[in-house]
């Protein structure tokens, strides 16, 4: 849990609740009245409904009884199962809920001294990269003495309810949370990273390696933590919550809350011969409606397992909602699945640890190119770069990275008919191993990473990088739409993720002094052929230099070849434009470098902007003794700073 937390609407909790006590008042929400404006922002109520207090609805009310579970928690009249997923998946862990529900001893009620009882609960959310607490009354609506929303299976237990208004009031009113993401919810509750894979298209359910792969990707989420949904994707409004032959109920969210590999047959003490079977188990948030196929409740398969095993696996027998599958049969029935990671950044954990960076920003208009910042996907050629642009490096030979980018929660602009998200994505390009600033042309930069692009409020993406410079670009699909977005970045090692603002080297009075860069030049190496053998094993272990103007750009070290492929590139900003660049090939010693040869060029802007290999040279000038080898390069040169 952060230290530093946010109050919605400017509302303490303390404070509200001292007031209330001190003027022996329930408290009543002034925020989120208990009127229909708070239930609806378009539709009207099908009957009256009456707002109700926990007292006024059972004798003994509670926010818990018998702990929290799974189990408690029912759908209402809002087509909001979504929610009522996230929920079931947040009563699996303790430590997630506790965060949610804050203090919850202090908050429930207590029999024995119904003074301090004052009406009020507060709720905290992960709120676009920070926690945010709401308060609210315990007035909740009703028809006939009965809530309409969600409510718990216990009369009086009511911490779903209160959950639900609090989450209601973040949105606006209760019917903004028709529809939506269980992912959406569980970040908000959890600041977990969503990752959604679609079942279908990653052909899960017919290719068996796959199928494994992503099992064990489940199983390694779940047990650390993580919290994962499923569901069905409807084809048309009308197959919406219709129920497949299989018992299963299309476009609606179901929370998975156990997975497991089931050994059937005799363990003995030198072999194993066992069937192993991969397994999962969902629950309907409806509290009933459960699969009706291989290993369903009342299924024959089941007979070839232990009491015992039954016993550890929770098996239950009633309608419940609750029930098993095989990972086979889930992944050919369900469509899509919603993995929410909690991704660890503790050091002191038995687990890998994560280096986080999260970064705020924004699309926005501007009809300046150099100001605007809301230029639109890769396919937009000429303003795809007039997008916010950040940098960050890979410091390890290859990193694993995790990018999350998600845009602000629109629910709250239903009332306005803007309550959609907008299609986002991002790039990642390899750039120049010094560039420090915003890129305005694609030229040497390798493109190698691209995002789905979705309307879903979060877009993650995993990656395996090669060490080096990278720059993220954040966007929407197309140009010219203006939100909020945060960008989180997990790598194994730090990766100083920053956003780059400068278009280029800033004018200071230094400048009048010392100069101010009059060209820009950007170079890659792509290769070096044919170098001359360095030891016994008939090869060499070579790196490049690139020098300009007392700056120096270097590149890994390739072992044991005579010929290698580089990829390196570098930005130079040139004060001096009659200086030349050199490149120089080395061979690493383990006392002292060798000198293999060298490249002196011009790099004015007439210069050819084509690939070409260049002969390398000793040392001195363009025109110095030929040395064996060649070097391939590709050399961009501008009189104006921003063109590249």
């Amino acid at each position: 849990m952060t230290s530093s937390v946010q109050f919605f609407r400017d509302q303490k909790y303390q404070e509200l609740k001292g007031q209330c006590i001190q003027q022996r008042q329930l408290f009543e929400d002034p925020e989120f009245p208990a009127s229909d404006e708070s239930l609806f922002y378009q539709s009207a109520p099908p009957r009256k409904v009456e707002w109700k207090r926990p007292k006024d609805l059972c004798e003994d009310p509670h926010l818990f009884v018998d702990g929290i579970s799974s189990h408690d928690l029912h759908q209402g009249i809002l087509g909001n199962c979504w929610f009522v997923a996230a929920c079931s998946c947040l009563a699996l862990r303790k430590t997630l809920w506790q965060q949610v529900i804050p203090d919850f001893k202090e908050q429930e009620w207590d029999p024995k001294s119904p003074e301090k009882y004052a009406g009020i609960f507060r709720f905290r959310f992960w709120c676009f990269g920070e926690w945010t607490e709401v308060v609210v009354d315990d007035l909740l609506p009703t028809i006939d003495g009965k809530l309409i929303y969600c409510h718990s299976n216990v009369k009086n237990e009511f911490w779903s309810a209160l959950l639900e208004k609090a989450y209601a009031k973040l949105g606006g009113s209760y019917e903004a949370l028709d529809g939506g993401s269980a992912a959406d919810a569980i970040v908000d509750f959890t600041g977990a990273v969503a990752e959604s894979v679609d079942l279908v298209q990653g052909k899960y359910g017919e290719m068996i390696s796959e199928r494994m792969k992503l099992f064990e990707d489940l199983l390694k989420v779940h047990k650390r933590g993580g919290l994962i949904s499923c569901y069905i994707t409807a084809s048309s409004s009308s197959t919406n919550e219709a129920e497949t032959e299989m018992g299963l109920v299309i476009g609606h969210a179901y929370s998975v809350t156990a997975i497991r590999k089931l050994c059937l047959g005799e363990r003995l003490i030198f072999s194993f011969n066992a069937e192993k079977l991969f397994m999962i188990r969902l629950r309907n948030p409806w509290g009933k409606r459960e699969w009706n196929g291989a290993w369903s409740d009342n299924s024959e398969e089941w007979k070839k397992v232990s009491n015992s095993e039954r016993k550890s696996l929770g098996l239950t027998l009633e309608n419940d909602g609750e029930f098993w599958m095989t990972f086979e049969d889930w992944c050919k029935n369900f469509t899509d699945v919603d993995i929410c990671r909690i991704v660890n950044t503790s050091y002191f954990s038995i687990h890998k640890t994560w280096e986080k960076e999260m970064m705020h920003g924004a699309w926005a208009k501007n009809i300046e190119p150099l100001l605007n910042r809301s230029g639109g996907c890769f396919d937009n050629k000429d303003t795809f770069l007039q997008n916010p642009q950040y940098l960050f490096d890979v410091k390890k030979t290859e990193d694993k990275v995790l990018v999350s980018l998600q845009q602000e929660d629109r629910r709250k602009y239903k009332k306005e008919g803007k309550g959609d998200s907008i299609p986002i994505g991002f790039e990642i390009l390899k750039v120049e191993d010094n560039r420090s600033y915003r890129l305005h042309k694609l030229t040497v930069q390798e493109r190698v990473a691209t995002s789905p692009y979705i309307n879903t409020r979060t877009v993650f993406l995993k990656r395996i990088l090669k060490q080096g410079r990278y720059v993220l670009i954040p966007t929407t699909y197309h140009p010219g739409i203006v939100t909020k977005f945060i960008l989180r970045l997990f790598t194994d090692v730090p990766s100083k993720l920053r956003e780059l603002k400068a278009d280029k080297p800033k004018m200071t009075c230094w400048s009048l002094l010392c100069g101010y860069p009059r060209r820009v030049t950007q170079i890659k190496i792509h290769s070096v052929e044919g170098l001359q053998k360095q030891d016994r094993s008939g090869g060499a272990d070579p790196y490049v230099l690139i020098n300009c103007e007392k700056q120096t750009v270097r590149s890994p070290v390739q072992h044991n070849v005579t010929s290698a492929t580089f990829d390196m590139q570098g930005i130079f900003y040139r004060k001096n434009i009659n200086s030349p660049v050199i490149i120089q090939v080395w061979n690493s010693n383990i006392f002292c470098d060798q000198f293999l040869g060298q490249a002196v060029l011009a790099a004015s802007p007439s210069d050819p902007r084509e690939q070409q290999t260049l002969q390398l040279r000793g040392r001195g000038s363009r025109e110095a003794a030929e040395v064996p080898g060649h070097i391939t390069v590709k050399v961009f040169s501008s009189d104006d700073l921003v063109e590249l």
